[in-house]
């Protein structure tokens, strides 16, 4: 289409219009961050009563778009000229236009990272389904990894469709082939899911959840086994690192389970972006 041809010819431009693009991504994706453990914790809340035979009260509607936003402490519906990316939350003075109780700092940041994610992302791939289907699984991982690093939970209605999306560009050979997409699915779940018995089994605790086993194997159906070494290094490298540094600093307690969700999501972005030049760096370092 002729409207898209400058967006192919200017790499600046599409990497212009990614990041406005993100900006608006990550505006919905605080949505999804607030809205969707409360979803599925109504879910759950509602199965096991039907289990146990109890009866149910009857809640609103709420999903990620009915009731409209609100402050939740007046009740102050958020308006459309309240939640324009970044400038709203800068014009407000990062507080409730009714009254003025402070907004979470988390707003502006996740619309921030998914901008700037966005324009990395476009930059990289340059025009092309590629960098659709990568600015796709960057909202993803954003998504999943502020939910897991608030709730400590890696929601199956975002790993697994992912999962099957990443196995479908496949077939198409976005990013990988069929095979390597299908054994690093399988590779990318069963080697966490492997380490969690052997930890559970020589510990008798729990190293990580399931969700991480599902989040692997998603990146792994996206990238191929061929990455997956790159992106356990570089999370566990990643999540050590700032385990030890909370532990310093902070005085966090060793024993209150850190998520792992957060690394993975990142370095799984990485190696999507640069994982040929990671790969590179390992099998040398090797000497292979």
């Amino acid at each position: 289409m002729a409207i898209l041809e400058p967006l192919a010819a200017s790499p600046a431009l599409f990497a212009l219009v990614a990041g406005l693009f993100g900006l608006i991504v990550g505006s919905f994706l605080n949505v999804v961050i607030h809205r969707l453990p409360v979803m599925l914790e109504r879910e759950w809340r509602a199965q096991c009563a039907e289990l146990l035979g109890q009866a149910t009260a009857e809640e609103p509607l709420f999903n990620l778009w009915t009731p409209r936003s609100r402050c939740p402490v007046c009740g102050h519906v958020i308006s459309a000229a309240e939640n324009i990316p970044l400038l709203s939350y800068a014009l407000l003075r990062g507080r409730c236009a009714a009254c003025k109780t402070p907004i979470s700092v988390q707003y502006p940041l996740v619309e921030a990272l998914s901008g700037a994610l966005a324009v990395l992302t476009a930059w990289q791939f340059g025009f092309g389904w590629p960098a659709a289907a990568a600015l796709l699984l960057t909202g993803a991982l954003i998504a999943l990894a502020v939910i897991d690093f608030k709730q400590q939970l890696l929601p199956d209605s975002i790993t697994l469709p992912w999962l099957w999306l990443g196995l479908g560009l496949a077939l198409v050979g976005v990013f990988t082939d069929l095979e390597s997409s299908v054994i690093g699915a399988m590779a990318g779940y069963l080697s966490l899911w492997s380490i969690y018995w052997l930890f559970r089994l020589l510990t008798g605790k729990e190293g990580m959840g399931y969700g991480d086993f599902k989040l692997l194997a998603m990146l792994g159906a996206w990238q191929g086994w061929q990455s997956l070494a790159a992106i356990v290094i570089v999370s566990s490298v990643v999540g050590a690192v700032l385990g030890v540094i909370l532990i310093l600093v902070r005085g966090r307690d060793r024993n209150i389970p850190m998520p792992f969700g957060p690394f993975l999501a990142a370095a799984g972005w990485i190696t999507l972006l640069w994982g040929e030049s990671l790969n590179r760096f390992y099998l040398n370092w090797l000497g292979l």
